[in-house]
């Protein structure tokens, strides 16, 4: 069985909300980096709504690692949404949960 990511957007004036589910790893993070991608986000603050993310992966989390960066170079910010005990036990194994600013839900 292989893993699925599926994502949806919703973008405002100022914010743009990428819902993710499913798993995020070597697989499937190349398809939010895409996503990710095709989106301007000059000055905006870009929301990964990760309540539905089971697993992450070192794969998935560069992915994170590299869209903070991207967004922060372009002005705006990143926060992550709503993350489950695996990602964030990821993000504390790897010292980089201060890295990110965490919300419990949009």
């Amino acid at each position: 069985m292989n893993p699925t990511l599926d994502l949806g957007i919703a973008v405002s004036t100022d914010r743009t909300i990428l819902t993710v589910s499913g798993e995020l790893d070597m697989d499937t993070a190349p398809h939010l980096t895409d996503a990710a991608d095709a989106l301007d986000l000059h000055g905006h603050t870009l929301a990964l709504d990760l309540s539905a993310v089971t697993f992450i992966d070192s794969s998935g989390l560069n992915v994170l690692l590299t869209l903070r960066h991207r967004v922060g170079l372009a002005g705006g910010s990143l926060e992550l949404i709503g993350l489950r005990e695996q990602p964030l036990h990821l993000l504390d194994l790897t010292d980089t949960r201060d890295l990110f600013t965490l919300r419990a839900e949009s």
